[in-house]
């Protein structure tokens, strides 16, 4: 399947699913631009946290594994548009008090030279679930 350098494709959406359940942020920062945004589930502003650039992305990537060591992103669906990408997956993951968030969530990409130039992250607002 050829694509031009500005098309979203699904087989890049799942490989950098896979670097996410695979907790590395060596492959993850491969599949982003130099100027990527990252837009978090939450945060101060409208588009939640943003973060940009590399130094950033890291930092931003990095703080799912720290507020839940465990993180997985599982059942997978995707689809792509031209320049734009959707991922729907269930994110799981325990908090360091023991509770568990499970909630279905969707990441919107902006692809840009054969990468993700924007990653905007939405998750249900669901309450966590208590450790037992």
């Amino acid at each position: 399947m050829s694509s031009t350098p500005n098309t979203a494709t699904v087989e890049t959406m799942k490989a950098f699913a896979q670097a996410w359940n695979n907790h590395d942020l060596e492959a993850l920062m491969s599949f982003v631009t130099d100027d990527c945004e990252f837009h978090a589930v939450g945060g101060p502003d409208i588009l939640g946290r943003t973060f940009k650039g590399t130094a950033q992305l890291r930092e931003g990537f990095a703080m799912a594994w720290q507020a839940c060591p465990d993180a997985s992103w599982s059942d997978g669906d995707y689809f792509a548009s031209g320049d734009r990408g959707v991922a729907e997956c269930t994110f799981a993951g325990t908090k360091s008090d023991g509770s568990r968030i499970e909630a279905r969530m969707v990441d919107v990409f902006t692809f840009r030279d054969g990468k993700i130039a924007i990653k905007n992250a939405f998750r249900k607002d669901r309450p966590t679930i208590a450790a037992h």
